[in-house]
């Protein structure tokens, strides 16, 4: 690297060609601490006893047929979601383009399992729906728990995966393609069949597969809806001590999770070959331009309105005495969520400075750092409980490792939202700034510390941001993890759920939301 500069002294130099090894080295370090999970299912699940005759049991069998109907039912519904609403937000003259761009992202902010329960409340038996037919007649509404609940919430939950992906490939599109096309009488259809369609499919692929990994991970939405799939099932099994069932479901998963995985990363590695935008191909909607709107209304408030109504109602009404609410509640996960960002973003640092080498060994450790984020939480969790039982003696026992391995849990789980933070930032900074400095005296700390550190900043921000909204919405992994009186508003929800009382909810989901919306901000504007 300093061979570029010239004039500069060799001591520097030498100084220099130590910073790769030492990045490498922690990388490397940090890489294989996040596998560890992962690596103890499989051991855990290879030494289980009559291993072949529980994987092919009927229970599992079905339940792998449920999951992947799932995945196929969720993925599907996301794409014809998506991919209309990303091109009427792009490519068309629709009236509020950049509010709609902003309002059909905030599924994603709220957690889905918020959402399912509210949707419980609100089209359940007996719920709010049923409570305003009745006067009508209607006495009972289509049953909302099994397949199609679970398949409806994590759809309208999801879909922003597909949405954003797609629409950053129409908006990189150049515009003078599907102009070229129409001049040879295609039609606009015809001309985003033949055109556009192939270049954003890609996109649409990645943003697809990410619905498919959320899916496969959900715990809260399948658990509240009643569906046996393999989150459920693991979850169920580890609370009813049967460890080993629990480790062979998981591998499973995780075996699923990984294909999908690799075929993630060579779709997004296609998705980087896109056209640069220019100039911009707007379809006049002429006298449905108003009309159109109605797509992303109804979206909006299906997935984002019917909860925040059900919350606000709940809000407004007496507050249930069934589950006391505490203010530390809201300070655990405060704290929690705080440490786990400090934490995450001191793991992706080394990681993200890897990223200007192209060695197989940078490759090999920024993979590796990826691989444990595809992994469920109820996973982790359970990797983690299982590992600290067998070999955390008396500090397991006296309760002493539970919040260690939560904090590494969040590490495990959300590294790679940082990573891609810190990434983004490395590239931004020209690297000959640090060097100018060094040239001036500057030690390697001290050019990083005034130089790099400052540029960086925006994108230190935001991936502390993604790992705080992140940490502050798991519900499985905290769930197994947190130390005896430590209870957060995630957990918090979730036994007001279970107990049955799902107006106590409301104020921790609406603080739930809040911060995760403020925190979605700072990120867009780092």
């Amino acid at each position: 690297m300093w061979e570029s500069v010239p004039g500069v002294p060799e001591e520097v130099r030498r100084a220099g060609d130590d910073r790769p090894v030492a990045a490498l080295l922690l990388g490397g370090a940090v890489a294989a601490a996040v596998s560890l999970p992962v690596v103890w299912i499989a051991l855990a699940a290879v030494a289980a006893p009559d291993a072949p005759s529980t994987v092919t049991s009927p229970r599992v069998v079905r339940i792998l047929g449920n999951s992947l109907a799932l995945v196929a039912a969720v993925t599907t519904g996301a794409v014809l979601l998506g991919v209309p609403l990303s091109y009427l937000t792009t490519r068309t003259n629709l009236p509020g383009r950049r509010l709609w761009t902003v309002l059909l992202v905030m599924p994603l902010v709220l957690p889905g399992w918020i959402g399912a329960f509210a949707y419980v409340a609100a089209f359940g038996p007996h719920g709010r729906l049923q409570g305003l037919l009745a006067p009508l007649g209607v006495e009972e509404l289509p049953a909302l728990y099994g397949f199609p609940g679970t398949a409806l919430v994590l759809t309208l939950y999801h879909f922003p995966y597909v949405f954003v992906t797609t629409r950053a490939a129409l908006a990189s599109l150049d515009g003078r393609l599907v102009e070229a096309a129409r001049t040879l009488r295609h039609g606009r259809l015809a001309a985003f069949r033949r055109v556009s369609l192939p270049l954003i499919r890609p996109a649409i692929g990645a943003g697809a597969l990410l619905v498919a990994l959320s899916t496969l991970a959900a715990f809260g939405e399948p658990m509240i809806m009643r569906f046996d799939v393999f989150t459920r099932a693991i979850y169920v099994e580890f609370n009813t001590f049967g460890r080993d069932a629990a480790a062979l479901l998981s591998l499973q998963l995780v075996v699923i999770t990984l294909v999908l995985l690799a075929v993630e990363t060579r779709l997004r590695r296609a998705t980087g070959r896109q056209s640069g935008g220019a100039d911009e191909d707007v379809h006049d909607l002429g006298r449905w331009r108003w009309p159109a709107t109605a797509l992303p209304a109804a979206v909006v408030v299906v997935a984002v309105g019917v909860p925040l109504w059900v919350l606000l109602e709940w809000l407004s009404g007496p507050t249930p005495a069934g589950v006391p609410f505490r203010a530390e509640y809201a300070v655990n996960t405060a704290a929690l969520g705080a440490a786990a960002a400090v934490l995450v973003v001191c793991a992706a640092a080394p990681v993200a400075a890897l990223s200007r080498r192209r060695s197989p060994a940078a490759r090999v450790v920024e993979a590796s750092s990826y691989v444990a984020y595809a992994v469920p939480g109820v996973v982790v969790g359970v990797a983690l409980v299982s590992l600290a039982a067998g070999h955390g003696g008396e500090l397991y026992q006296r309760g002493v490792l539970f919040l260690p391995m939560l904090l590494f849990a969040y590490v495990v789980r959300f590294l790679p939202e940082a990573v891609g933070a810190l990434r983004s930032s490395v590239f931004a900074v020209d690297p000959r700034l640090p060097e100018a400095a060094r040239t001036l005296g500057r030690s390697p700390a001290s050019a990083h510390w005034e130089v790099t550190l400052p540029l960086a900043a925006p994108g230190i921000a935001a991936g502390a941001a993604l790992a705080f909204v992140a940490t502050v919405k798991e519900l499985p992994a905290t769930l197994l993890l947190r130390p005896d009186g430590v209870d957060t508003l995630a957990t918090y929800i979730w036994a007001a759920y279970s107990e049955g009382f799902l107006a106590a909810a409301a104020l921790p989901a609406l603080a739930l939301f809040v911060v995760s919306t403020l925190a979605g901000l700072l990120i867009v504007r780092a």
